[in-house]
């Protein structure tokens, strides 16, 4: 039960954090308008959280739920609308 918080919990981390940071951070980069954007940054958070899956709560489909958000997040952060390029703040 408590693993299934935790995968909750790192699911839903990943989207809220991934879709801020591509809001704020990248709505100006072309990089992240690309289909494969939300993909490898999916596949590349999972890489990197599957070195905690040593940790007891921590299994591999906990990363994985973590990786399914960030590829959410970018997915939809990048959707957001952007401001035209004369009207930088």
């Amino acid at each position: 039960m408590v693993g299934l918080l935790i995968g909750a919990v790192a699911l839903g981390g990943g989207y809220v954090a991934a879709r801020n940071f591509v809001r704020r951070r990248l709505r100006f980069v072309d990089a992240v308008r690309r289909p494969a954007a939300p993909i490898v940054a999916g596949v590349a958070a999972t890489a990197l959280a599957l070195p905690a899956a040593a940790l007891p709560f921590i299994t591999m489909w906990t990363a994985a739920a973590f990786g399914v958000g960030v590829a959410g997040g970018v997915a939809s952060g990048r959707r957001s609308a952007e401001l035209p390029p004369g009207d930088q703040p």
